[in-house]
């Protein structure tokens, strides 16, 4: 009895022994999703990363202009109206086209007082010398000139309270002696309001052009 009491002892701390063998390998056993878990990234390394990534001196993408669909009004940015604009825009063109008609049998004189009517005083008296220098006047009717004008108004060059400076094309269709031709030129026609009405203050070929300048002290030079 004694032998068989010994017997069954033994066998029970194997069981024991067998029992925390398999506890402590079930503690070690991996999670049930078979994958080991990565440690976590320090705070900001990421961050870090990404930004060591990106393109040396990559530019933040600038806001384009864009225009929405609400009416614009471009006169009222302007400070003249509308209707003030096209009464000097009409009176370069006439202007012009003007000063582009002559004849060779006409008096240089007469030619330059039908220009003065659209000028200042000081602009008609430019003008005047400058239609009846004694060289144009010889050559005109030497080859017997007859020139006819016609102008339109190509763009506005500058806008100011009291002056406006538009180019205007100024086209002259001649007949002479030495055969017909056209001449085209951009002219820069600076207008400067008198009173209530607008005056030519200066023209130059819109190449040497004006900025506009309404003081008279400018006016005087005629390409």
């Amino acid at each position: 009895m004694v032998e068989g009491g010994s017997r069954r002892g033994l066998v029970f701390a194997v069981l024991v022994i067998m029992l925390a063998a398999v506890g402590i390998y079930l503690t070690m056993w991996p999670d049930s999703g078979g994958e080991r878990q990565t440690p976590a990234d320090p705070v900001g390394a990421s961050r870090t990363v990404a930004a060591s990534q990106a393109p040396a001196g990559a530019e933040r993408p600038r806001p384009s202009a864009t225009a929405s669909n609400a009416p614009f009004d471009v006169y009222s940015y302007l400070p003249m109206t509308k209707q003030e604009l096209a009464a000097a825009a009409d009176y370069a063109q006439r202007f012009t086209t003007e000063y582009g008609t002559f004849s060779y049998d006409e008096d240089p004189a007469d030619y330059g007082d039908r220009l003065s009517g659209y000028t200042t005083t000081e602009f008609a008296a430019v003008l005047l010398r400058t239609v009846t220098s004694p060289g144009s006047v010889e050559a005109n009717r030497a080859d017997e000139v007859v020139s006819v004008g016609t102008a339109r108004v190509k763009e506005i060059r500058q806008v100011q309270s009291t002056s406006v400076t538009f180019v205007v094309t100024g086209t002259q269709n001649v007949t002479a002696k030495s055969g017909p031709k056209e001449r085209t030129e951009d002219y820069a026609v600076t207008l400067i309001e008198v009173g209530a009405d607008w005056r030519v203050h200066d023209l130059q070929p819109a190449d040497d052009g004006q900025d506009g300048d309404d003081q008279s002290s400018q006016t005087g030079q005629i390409g």
